[in-house]
Formats: structure tokens, sequence, C-alpha cells
């Protein structure tokens, strides 16, 4: 397998990945939280056309191998374990989630969150993760409680997430690999 800088299919990917580090770095500086304190499980991308999400899953095949293929929410969710990881903030990823299309339009196709793993009881996840983030939070941002589900998983995953419109952090008390060895 080949590194996923130099697939041609993840060519904007790789380019935008820079530039999602930055807005990253920028939403940790305004909402004075670490990037460094809890392990980055994955990173995500979003796209509103299938041609894009095929394209990416074509790449990442190569790169990567595929961890799983889910319906969550009504949608194919596919996570990619890199050979070589990427570097985000600092730390080494090795999981990518691809959610495949749904309905909703983003305002671009590229990364769109990291996933940190808190390791907490799962009902203790939303307090712990939610006195992380300022009170209240600057103007411009927005906080969300998730409980997203796969069909076979049995670990309860609470979610905080806390988005400026643009990108998102995401706070979860177990990693994906163990979320994903609970539905065997």
């Amino acid at each position: 397998m080949i590194d996923l800088s130099i697939v041609p299919e993840l060519d904007d990917l790789w380019a935008d990945l820079p530039v999602f580090e930055q807005k990253l770095q920028l939403m940790a500086t305004e909402l004075q939280i670490s990037l460094t304190d809890y392990h980055i499980d994955h990173i995500s991308v979003r796209c509103h056309h299938l041609i894009t999400a095929n394209r990416w899953h074509d790449g990442l095949i190569k790169c990567a191998n595929l961890l799983s293929d889910n319906q969550i929410n009504g949608r194919s969710i596919r996570l990619y374990e890199l050979i070589q990881p990427i570097v985000v903030a600092g730390q080494n990823v090795f999981i990518i989630e691809l959610p495949f299309p749904k309905d909703k339009i983003y305002p671009q196709e590229s990364w769109e969150h990291i996933e940190m793993v808190v390791d907490v009881e799962p009902d203790l996840l939303i307090s712990v993760a939610t006195n992380l983030l300022p009170n209240p939070l600057p103007e411009g941002f927005s906080m969300k409680e998730s409980q997203p589900k796969g069909q076979s998983e049995r670990l309860p995953n609470p979610t905080l997430a806390v988005t400026n419109g643009i990108i998102t952090v995401k706070y979860h008390p177990f990693s994906l690999k163990k979320i994903i060895e609970s539905e065997k």
C-alpha cells in the first residue's frame, strides 16, 4: 500500500489538510481547548456528491484497510485505517471516517471534524466534555449532544460536538476500534 499523500484520488484532501489544521488550531484557541490532552481517534470528511465519496473511497482503499462499512442514521459510513498515519495537531491519526452523502449540502467537500476520546464512563462523557469548553461558548459556536448508533453496536456511544459551522471537534468515551470490536 502507498501513502495517502501520493494517491491521485485524494489530492484534494491532501491539499486541504494544512488548511483544516489551521482552522482547527484557530478554533482550539478561540475555545481555549487543548488538542493534545486527549487522543485524536479519527478524522472525518464530508461530501454531498456521490461521485466525490466514490473517488475518495477508491483512493482510500489504495492507502488504507477498510475497517467498517456500517449504516448509521440511514447512510453508509465507512472507516479506513491508514497504513501510514496523517499528522493532525501533532498527533498521528490512523483512521479516516467517510460518511456517504445523504441530503445535506456542506460548505466544502473536505475534512470536517476530529473526534477525541475522553476516557470516562459513557454516562459521564457529556458533563466531562462540557466542562472542557468555555461557558458560555464564544459567539458563532454551538454545541450538540447525540448518541449515534451502528446496526450492531453494543457499546453506548454518547457524543458531544462543538462547531463553528465549518469544522467540528467531537468527544466520545470510546475509540472507533473499540466500538467496532463491540459489534462482533
